[in-house]
């Protein structure tokens, strides 16, 4: 399942986005590390289901009001502050925790009322501006000191056998949550070769792979009590995609709408009352619609969304059995959901429905066009497609 991070400064609002996004209980309070362990939990993200598209008038029984939601798993990992790639703080949890992750959204505290390491100090007093890049420079010196790990020894027998550049960072990588592609990808980038590294060359290096294997959005959260300014501040980064986010406007969203009193699904722009409200919640939730129609819902949902699908650029594919019906053998529509990185091709997809279909993969079949498509036809986002194999 496909993983992504939460991370910032301790006390910035992450548990209460996790608890938004999974209804996990954890624990939440306003001093630095409450979270000590990460916590683990299963969230979704959220399209448009082709059903309606196909013609499948009574839906496909796997959607929502036309809404798909596809699981992932979101990492609540302990607070970082300044200086924990070298141990301060829970900085070493903190950096382990995130490996698995291959996207991250940034937690800040829009509203000001923490300092860098988290300690209150008040709404409006700390400039959150200040917390942008100071997780992508931990991130990455994290990274440089695996990356500097018995380097000259490294660089001494990577000289005198002649290795490859790519297989030897693969190596002295391994466990650090990067991929061979990351590498190659970052190793294309520097313009001198690995063994005349210096330094700087390094940290450089250490840099790109940050960037390629963490990419980050930024979740502007407590934006319900932040100062309009520091919000307007945040939008205004031209470096990097900023959302407004109130993690704790969408857990009253969801738990009113598991108590029955409205009828609300993540990522909606709006709700609507169906039970009886006393005026205490009326006024709430009165509270919360007005923010949701400044900035187009609490930004929980948009945040996974764009991260999964901006960031990391997956696309949503489905497998069938029945080109025609859209159904697997038991006759459930559209029974499942797969989220792929773009350029996929229809084997890709054939090993990811199982390995011994993979293997025995003939041709798939578009059951929107009833074209046959061969193993290296990349796949588009939406497709719904039968694979056709010996198994």
């Amino acid at each position: 399942m496909l993983s992504v991070g939460l991370a910032g400064k301790p006390n910035s609002g992450k548990s209460t986005f996790f608890k938004a996004a999974t209804l996990v209980e954890v624990d939440i309070a306003n001093y630095p590390f409450t979270t000590i362990d990460a916590n683990h939990g299963v969230s979704y993200v959220r399209v448009k289901c082709p059903c309606k598209e196909l013609g499948i008038k009574e839906g496909c029984g796997r959607c929502v009001d036309g809404q798909r939601f596809i699981a992932i798993e979101l990492i609540d990992v302990a607070g970082l502050v300044p200086d924990a790639h070298l141990g301060k703080g829970l900085g070493n949890e903190f950096l382990d925790a995130l490996r698995v992750a291959e996207a991250v959204i940034h937690v800040l505290d829009a509203s000001g009322g923490t300092d860098l390491e988290g300690n209150p100090v008040g709404t409006g007093n700390h400039d959150p501006t200040d917390d942008v890049k100071f997780l992508e420079y931990e991130i990455k010196m994290w990274l440089y000191g695996i990356l500097k790990r018995n380097w000259e020894k490294l660089m001494r027998n990577f000289r005198a056998l002649g290795g490859k550049p790519d297989q030897v960072l693969i190596d002295q990588m391994a466990g650090a949550g990067v991929s061979d592609s990351h590498i190659r990808r970052a190793l294309a980038e520097m313009k001198k070769e690995l063994g005349s590294w210096n330094d700087e060359d390094v940290l450089r290096f250490a840099g790109l792979l940050r960037a390629y294997s963490k990419p980050m959005i930024l979740a502007a959260n407590k934006m319900d009590v932040a100062p309009p300014e520091n919000v307007k501040k945040l939008l205004a980064l031209k470096d990097d995609m900023v959302i407004p986010v109130s993690g704790a406007a969408e857990i009253a969203l969801r738990m009113a709408e598991k108590a029955g009193l409205i009828k609300y699904n993540p990522g909606d722009s709006d709700f609507e009352v169906t039970g009886q409200l006393n005026k205490a919640q009326t006024a709430g939730l009165e509270k919360i619609r007005q923010l949701m129609k400044q900035y187009g819902g609490t930004g929980v949902q948009q945040c996974i969304n764009r991260a999964v699908f901006e960031l990391l650029d997956y696309i949503v594919l489905y497998p069938v059995e029945d080109e025609n019906k859209f159904t697997d053998r038991k006759g459930v529509i559209l029974p499942d959901a797969f989220l792929m990185k773009r350029g996929s091709t229809a084997r890709d997809l054939a090993f990811r429905v199982h390995s011994d279909i993979g293997e025995s993969f003939l041709f798939a079949i578009d059951g929107k066009t009833k074209m046959r498509l061969g193993e290296k036809h990349e796949l588009k986002d939406g497709d719904v497609i039968k694979i056709v194999s010996t198994k």
